[in-house]
């Protein structure tokens, strides 16, 4: 079929978008995300673009936007912040073509604190780790939290000093105490046990429990302008509104848990008439799509998700390390993660029909494994065979995978390759793609698998990422410079290493003394993850 159809009449959509804050998505004739905004108002922002007389009056790149633009879903929120924080999100996630900024790895701020210090402080950070810390935000206003912070640590006397632990050597050189704004813990002027209660009053602050603060300042706010003061009065009205930004309540949002919009309400109407389309025998009622992600050279990972009935069926996605391919080899990784995974479920069959039984068997593994999904007694860990393979790819990725399966003596079992550039379905036995229109329910059944194991791939990416950023624990370690901190760990390999070992084992790496060994110790010992 072709691809070509008349575009839909956005304008006209218009009337069932309401005045709300939210997000809203735009795709192009493949449905592929192009670009993600967000807007106050849905309504009068989305006017902005599909106004007939827009189109004459906009910049070069806005108006290939708007042609581009083949339909668009909404995600309707509660205020533009949630708005801010979705945007950011879904544009790391989809990377549109047409959008610039939150495409880097840049993320909203966090306020960080560690009750295990023995002087706890705020610091802020943009990445959340492992590490006993409390954390609160995410913040989409920069000014407005730093000025909380600060009045935060004036207001209950929080120290504001990097050292682990601040004693008489840096108070000689700190004049926060002279001035009035730090309780002065080092030297002992108020105790442990008082500092922490106030640093639990500022942390209720920012969880939004401590609303007798911020109206205390409306009222002082109130006095300085009844005495004329109108500069005090304006100090105090800007940094009430700093707070009242910083402690609104607002929802966080993970990468690929929202806007998106299902586009069909009849899944089991897709999943016939995908059978038509690909001649199957059966339904495939259980499909599974595999996906193999690049990241650098660094690490290679295979996604595989199961939609059962045409829904996601999350208990049993995977996801693989690729072990045996080094390097960038897409086909090749995509026949290790099809022999991992279909090896396994042929051998937990054989485990369930019986060793014997299945050696005197006469049947094919296909047949034996339909045979036994239907069969009393079996195991509740059995995986039955999906009815339709997919892999994310087109010739070569589905020419490696379905090599492994006839390997397997899988011969008979569906399967098909989905390329992205144009939505082509490759298939076993055919010459030529075959291409579907995109308003077929059966090609957004597929593209709706197919995305959802390429957002799997890479949320597995992200947790690898966020396992090696974990040994930036040592950033925060005070007296560890990057050159040392790139010592300890090519020595010790990792930091679950470094904490077993000993301030003398510690002070053998080159550029770390003994008494820095200790404090190294002492400090991964409180902040143990």
């Amino acid at each position: 079929m072709s691809l070509s159809r008349e575009k839909p009449d956005l304008y006209a959509r218009l009337r069932d978008v309401p005045h709300q804050p939210g997000v809203y998505i735009m795709r192009d004739r493949l449905h592929r995300v192009i670009y993600v905004g967000k807007a106050r108002d849905l309504r009068k922002r989305l006017s902005n673009y599909f106004l007939p007389s827009r189109l004459k009056r906009v910049d070069m790149k806005t108006r290939a936007l708007i042609e581009s633009v083949w339909e668009f879903d909404l995600q309707i929120l509660k205020n533009e912040t949630e708005a801010l924080l979705l945007e950011g999100k879904l544009i790391k996630e989809f990377r549109p073509r047409y959008n610039i900024s939150f495409k880097d790895d840049k993320r909203f701020l966090l306020v960080r604190v560690h009750f295990g210090d023995p002087v706890p402080r705020f610091s802020m950070t943009r990445l959340k780790k492992d590490d006993g810390s409390r954390y609160f935000g995410p913040y989409v206003h920069p000014v407005a939290v730093r000025t909380t912070i600060n009045w935060l640590n004036q207001k209950f006397g929080l120290r504001v000093c990097r050292p682990l632990r601040p004693g008489e050597a840096d108070y000689k050189h700190c004049s926060n105490d002279i001035i009035k704004n730090c309780s002065a813990p080092c030297i002992g002027r108020i105790s442990p046990e008082e500092y922490h209660e106030r640093m639990e009053q500022a942390c209720a602050f920012l969880d939004g429990n401590s609303k007798d603060l911020v109206t205390g300042l409306e009222e002082e706010m109130q006095k300085a302008a009844a005495r004329f003061d109108f500069e005090r009065a304006a100090e105090l009205r800007d940094m009430v509104s700093n707070l009242r930004q910083t402690v609104k309540p607002t929802r966080t949002f993970e990468r690929g848990a929202v806007a998106r919009a299902v586009s069909t309400i009849d899944p089991m109407a897709d999943l016939e008439e995908l059978q038509e389309e690909l001649g199957l025998d059966r339904p495939p009622l259980v499909m599974e799509c595999f996906d193999i992600a690049n990241l650098g050279m660094a690490h290679c990972v295979a996604s595989m998700v199961r939609f059962r009935n045409g829904v996601p069926d999350n208990a049993n996605y995977r996801r693989y390390r690729i072990k045996v391919v080094s390097g960038q080899n897409d086909f090749a990784s995509m026949a290790e993660v099809i022999r991992r995974r279909f090896s396994r479920i042929l051998l937990d069959g054989r485990k369930a029909l019986g060793e014997d039984a299945a050696d005197a068997s006469q049947e094919s593994p296909l047949e034996a494994m339909r045979r036994l999904e239907g069969a009393s007694g079996i195991p509740s860990t059995f995986v039955r065979l999906p009815d339709l393979v997919i892999v994310d790819g087109g010739k070569g990725q589905l020419s490696s995978a379905r090599a492994e399966l006839q390997r397997l003596g899988l011969h008979d079992l569906p399967m098909i390759g989905l390329a992205k550039e144009n939505e082509e379905i490759y298939r076993i036995g055919h010459d030529t793609p075959l291409i579907l229109s995109h308003d077929r329910g059966a090609l957004k059944l597929l593209q709706r698998i197919r995305d959802e194991a390429h957002r799997w791939a890479n949320g597995y990416h992200q947790l690898l990422l966020r396992r090696r950023v974990a040994e930036s624990i040592l950033d925060d370690c005070p007296g560890v410079s990057r050159t040392r901190k790139e010592s300890l760990l090519k020595t010790f390999g990792s930091v679950t290493r470094l904490r077993k070992a000993s301030p003398e084992e510690i002070a053998v790496v080159p550029g770390i003394g003994r008494a820095l060994a200790s404090q190294i110790a002492e400090y991964l010992r409180d902040h143990g993850g």
